[in-house]
């Protein structure tokens, strides 16, 4: 995220670096879809855990442009799908992941050993951020 001041970063941290549900909106065609995921923030990104062959995973393949909402949050961004949970390249943000969503990760609603299980990565591109009575854009 190129317009992103220390302030903002800052915030965005505080409220979003832990297991938190955002909203996210993707697009078939012409009509939206929004449902809400976990995901936590970090470096310029959203992280969320989910299925490579969900609805969601399909619309973003057709389009990756992508809106999301959060506590006093609204933005965009571009969704990249990072595969395979389990891909070497992956290890550190899967490490992050089962800290951060060590409450129910290993529930048994995530297969592991699927190559379906995704991690998804939604780099900002705008948003505004409320904080303090302050308006902030991204």
């Amino acid at each position: 995220m190129k317009n992103c001041s220390r302030e903002v970063e800052k915030i965005l941290k505080e409220r979003f670096e832990k297991d938190s549900i955002i909203a996210l909106a993707t697009a078939a065609g012409e009509m939206p879809h929004v449902r809400n995921v976990d995901a936590f923030y970090e470096d310029g990104a959203f992280y969320v855990l989910t299925y490579g062959l969900s609805g969601k995973m399909k619309q973003i393949e057709d389009n990756p442009i992508v809106a999301l909402a959060g506590e006093w949050f609204t933005g965009h961004g571009k969704a990249v799908n990072l595969g395979y949970f389990g891909k070497e390249e992956n290890a550190h943000i899967a490490g992050r992941m089962r800290e951060v969503f060590s409450a129910w990760i290993d529930n048994g609603h995530n297969d592991f050993n699927d190559v379906n299980t995704c991690i998804l990565r939604i780099e900002l591109t705008d948003g505004v951020l409320y904080a303090d009575g302050k308006r902030y854009e991204l």
